[in-house]
């Protein structure tokens, strides 16, 4: 296979930030149609919104499944094996499918792409584009040189000044946004392959983040996630000192009902920060803070920088100042040197902790990574009896957490409608728990449809509690159904009030009653 390096610049046709925004009436795609399968984390997401949105200002339609397209991206994980093979699997599909138009056009980016390059495309002899996480605005000329007959292309740059928020995007949900603040990671956890393939910790300017969360607010969002590969840490590359803290207090004022952060490195949550949590209405009572492990000899092993007695500190101080926030976290089974003894102490850290959630893993070696070249005492049986226990004890906890809602009145974002049943909406409370509930009756006896309360609140008494899932009533509806295009024309302003008495202003219709000993978070 013959691979072309492209190199561009800013007024090449669809590559450069500044051609991407000023020539999205070009539309150099119509007629075309793409699909974007994305792997990984939610920075995975956020890339495939702003891939998303280059596709659709050069006139692309998306559709629904990969078989359909002209275009297909995957945006990929390289941080364990599995998307490895998925990706494998899914691109040797699309092989030999029919297809509407003259080929099948297959990029390959994310944190994939970044690692493997030129490797990529010649294991892979059906991907014509490979590109990395550092130029994503690269894809439109990638994919104009494919067309043109200029054979595949691989472009991964080391190092880049993009800014990504100069880019187009289509928000998967319109209620919804992914705010990147940092990019990069400085932690070198000795598992872990994102600082190699996402580059050094690089924080935005503080007032381009929060210009860009009131934007947002204008534009009717009413949850925004604010992004980093350790969001903790935001600011000490570029100002010395972390300031997460202030821009989670400054982004919580802009108006916006919902804010949550992911991810935070147990080592760099601050006391400010814990302090700004239970201060700003708008921050949901929820944390995801990854603990990896129980043990401090696989901790050090890990270079977590954090010992068992730290982390389990930090869950006390988190809880004696927000009571009754949910803890979710990631821990790796079987990492190289971990006896049983170790694995002991990681259970008996987390039934102490008590976590709502847990992404639970396999421990599967990154090439590059230190822990690669580390010896793996445990066997693959011993590994997997240790994971199957690690799930029994998650899911208790689980289940115990969501045993205190019952009874209790939780505020919902509403996502849409079940996939089993369509008359069964499905949202979020504010601890980011599932939540069903029947379609409610308008006051005139009415069956409301799902679809119409889409990226709008609505109170559900918490009739039922399940593992991974609450049920219940709908007690109190938005006054007005969601418009066409939902989340957005009809969502509030931002304030001008103190964000701490800041609510929804889906002040609604009560539909049945609720006794006044109901409790509502938060």
């Amino acid at each position: 296979m013959q691979l072309n390096h492209m190199t561009t610049s800013s007024t090449d046709l669809g590559c450069g930030q500044e051609s991407l925004v000023q020539d999205a009436h070009d539309r150099t795609l119509g007629g075309c149609t793409y699909c974007i399968r994305t792997f990984g984390c939610q920075m995975n997401k956020h890339d495939s919104e702003r891939v998303d949105g280059m596709l659709s200002a050069q006139g692309a339609l998306e559709v629904s499944t990969p078989e359909e397209a002209d275009i297909v991206v995957f945006m990929t994980c390289c941080v364990r094996e599995a998307p490895d093979t998925r990706l494998a699997g899914q691109v040797a599909s699309l092989k030999n499918l029919a297809v509407a138009h003259e080929a099948r056009i297959v990029a390959v980016g994310g944190c994939m792409g970044q690692r493997d390059g030129e490797h990529l495309a010649r294991q892979l002899p059906n991907v014509d584009i490979v590109f990395g996480t550092h130029n994503l605005s690269s894809l439109p000329a990638l994919i104009d040189a494919v067309r043109a007959g200029e054979g595949p292309q691989v472009e991964v740059v080391e190092a880049s000044d993009e800014d990504t928020s100069l880019l187009p995007s289509r928000r998967e949900r319109p209620w919804h946004a992914w705010l990147p603040i940092t990019s990069g990671c400085d932690n070198f956890c000795t598992y872990c392959i994102v600082p190699y393939v996402r580059g050094r910790e690089k924080s935005r300017p503080f007032e381009e983040i929060l210009a860009e969360a009131t934007a947002l607010v204008a534009e009717g969002v009413r949850e925004i996630t604010l992004l980093g590969q350790n969001v903790n840490s935001y600011g000490r590359d570029r100002y010395g000192r972390p300031r997460f803290s202030e821009i989670l207090c400054a982004v919580g004022e802009t108006g916006i009902d919902r804010l949550r952060f992911a991810t935070s490195h147990p080592k760099d949550l601050s006391d400010d920060t814990i302090a700004a949590m239970a201060a700003m209405r708008p921050v949901m009572p929820q944390l995801h803070l990854p603990v990896q492990s129980g043990s401090d000899a696989i901790l050090k092993a890990m270079h977590r920088i954090y010992t068992r007695r730290e982390y389990l500190a930090l869950v006390g101080r988190i809880r004696e100042a927000i009571p009754g926030i949910s803890l979710s976290t990631d821990i790796i089974v079987g990492f190289p040197g971990e006896t049983e003894r170790d694995f002991q102490d990681t259970l008996d850290l987390a039934r102490e902790v008590s976590y709502g959630q847990a992404f639970t893993f396999i421990y599967s070696p990154r090439d590059g990574t230190p822990a690669a070249s580390m010896v793996q005492n445990a066997t693959p049986d011993q590994v997997h009896d240790r994971f199957d226990r690690l799930v029994e004890t998650i899911q208790a906890t689980a289940h115990a957490e969501n045993q205190r809602e019952l009874l209790t009145t939780q505020r919902v974002l509403v996502e849409g409608v079940s996939r089993r049943d369509p008359s069964m909406l499905v949202g979020r409370s504010e601890k980011n728990q599932v939540v069903h509930a029947p379609a409610p009756q308008d006051p005139r006896g009415t069956t409301i449809d799902p679809n119409r309360l889409k990226g709008r609140m609505v109170d559900v008494r918490v009739e039922t509690a399940r593992t991974w899932f609450l049920a219940g009533k709908v007690v109190r509806l938005p006054e007005r159904p969601a418009p066409d295009v939902p989340g957005c024309a009809d969502a509030p302003s931002p304030s001008t009030g103190d964000a701490r008495a800041q609510v929804a202003d889906d002040r609604g219709v009560h539909v049945g009653h609720v006794h006044q000993s109901d409790t509502q978070v938060r």
